[in-house]
């Protein structure tokens, strides 16, 4: 190896190593200082962009966590005002109940009226001034909100609304009510009922009599949203006691179908107690018939509370020359006889049109869905009819309102249980980003151990290589 004075290249070679060695050892540093590996582009280009996207979806999944539980507050504030209007409607329901009764005087309803008309105003008081953040919950403006649950565009919640609580609101509902509908010419031979809800086709009642107590259990089993029915009592109406007979003996009456013999007596002077035979064997059976006879004092009447058909067949036997009128039965032996029902329809929102009945010789009506009720604000409990009148229109109210909360309660379980989802997906986010962006302590140390003892050998490499072309100066000597 020629010896040189002017390039030391053992010099150089010291340099660069402790160079390098610096570099490694200023890594190690300014990893263990920070906590990351990747602390610029250089460190490693690709895991830092994965990084940062990493914690684009990190810091947004978190906001995205604060929204939901910002909507949960936003619905416990709507709860409890819709919570406080329920109670206010649960005092005035109580009122017009205690209104009703016979025993209150004109001034006492007077007194009760002036409590409902302010807890009406109370009502309208907490529907328009209930806010989140400013925003009015109750007042029916709150409509069709989004909510962002997610940490990209489009990832929403959406609220449909908050029906309005105000007292000029509650009370009312899209619907109809039909009171003594006519189920048809009564039959107990069974006919198809179908029902078509707002022109979305007929639905399948069930195959039932055109009576009235089936009809009504066929439309509330049927399971329509909104849909109920009630029987009213079916009534045959009492007839006159006339005496046809021309001997005396027992009759057979079918009522139902179930055959009830019944002493009758010829004559004028024993049609009072024919009438009082005929009301005791009637009633004896009452229980297997459902048919129910009063003595009017001048004839017999029948009644089957529950709506059922009423069926009398009249055999004269040994009561020779005898019909129902001998018993003061105003009906017809062989005729059917049928009740009403009433029709009460609540349209789930959205629905509009008219809601049909259709049955063979039975049940068939059309009937326009549309605001009907009375609205809370104008309740007058000052009258008997009032009252009656408030107690519908408050059930309706408290419907509504009960409504609203067990939606604004499933709203606060869905954003609790999104929640639960944004966190968990934060959290593995997280320690992805980890494992690319994070410092391995136990690594960097052991680096930075390496780093200090290659740069003290370096140090001393470098001086010792210094020193080499000293030894050229013993060439010039001599």
């Amino acid at each position: 190896m020629p010896q040189t004075i002017n390039t030391n290249l053992s010099s150089l070679t010291a340099q660069r190593n402790a160079n390098r060695t610096q570099n490694d050892l200023s890594t190690a540093i300014q990893r263990l200082s920070s906590g990351l590996r990747i602390n610029s582009a250089k460190d490693d280009a690709a895991g830092l962009a994965i990084a940062e996207r990493f914690t684009s979806q990190i810091r947004g999944l978190n906001q995205a966590a604060r929204n939901a539980n910002d909507g949960i507050s936003l619905a416990q504030v709507a709860e409890g005002g819709l919570g406080s209007i329920g109670s206010n409607l649960q005092r005035m329901r109580e009122l017009a109940v205690q209104s009703a009764n016979a025993t209150n005087s004109t001034s006492d309803r007077a007194a009760l009226q002036q409590e409902v008309a302010q807890l009406s105003a109370e009502i309208d008081r907490v529907a328009t001034q209930t806010q989140f953040n400013g925003l009015n919950l109750l007042d029916g403006s709150f409509q069709a909100q989004q909510f962002q649950v997610g940490a990209n565009a489009g990832q929403t919640i959406t609220v449909a609304g908050i029906a309005s609580a105000r007292a000029s609101a509650l009370g009312q509902f899209q619907g109809f009510t039909l009171t003594g509908q006519s189920i048809g010419t009564a039959s107990n031979t069974p006919a198809a009922l179908t029902v078509n809800v707002g022109g979305a086709g007929p639905v399948a009642i069930g195959t039932v009599a055109v009576d009235a107590k089936a009809q009504a259990s066929a439309i509330n089993s049927a399971n329509i949203a909104g849909l109920t029915a009630t029987a009213n009592a079916t009534s045959v109406a009492a007839g006159t006691s006339t005496a046809n007979s021309s001997a005396s003996g027992a009759a057979t009456i079918t009522v139902n179908g179930v055959a009830i013999n019944v002493n009758g007596t010829t004559g004028g002077a024993a049609l009072a107690s024919n009438r009082a035979n005929v009301v005791a064997a009637l009633n004896a059976q009452s229980a297997v018939t459902g048919v129910n006879a009063t003595d009017t004092g001048s004839g017999v009447a029948l009644t089957a509370a529950d709506g059922r058909n009423i069926t009398v067949s009249y055999a004269a036997g040994a009561f020779t020359g005898s019909n129902l009128t001998d018993f003061g039965i105003g009906a017809t032996s062989g005729t059917t006889y049928g009740g009403t029902i009433n029709i009460n329809y609540v349209a789930p929102p959205g629905t509009s049109g008219s809601v049909v009945f259709a049955q063979a010789g039975g049940l068939n009506s059309t009937t326009a869905i549309g605001a009907t009720g009375t609205a809370v604000s104008a309740i007058d409990i000052s009258t008997v009819g009032g009252a009656n009148a408030a107690l519908s229109a408050i059930d309706a109210a408290l419907t509504t309102i009960n409504s609203n909360r067990a939606t604004l309660g499933a709203i606060q379980n869905r954003f609790s249980s999104t929640i639960d989802n944004l966190q968990t997906a934060s959290d593995n986010l997280s320690a992805s980003r980890s494992r690319i962006q994070d410092a391995d302590f136990a690594a960097e140390t052991a680096n930075l151990s390496r780093a200090q003892v290659l740069q003290q050998a370096g140090t001393a490499m470098v001086a010792q290589a210094n020193q080499l072309p000293q030894q050229v100066l013993a060439l010039l000597k001599g």
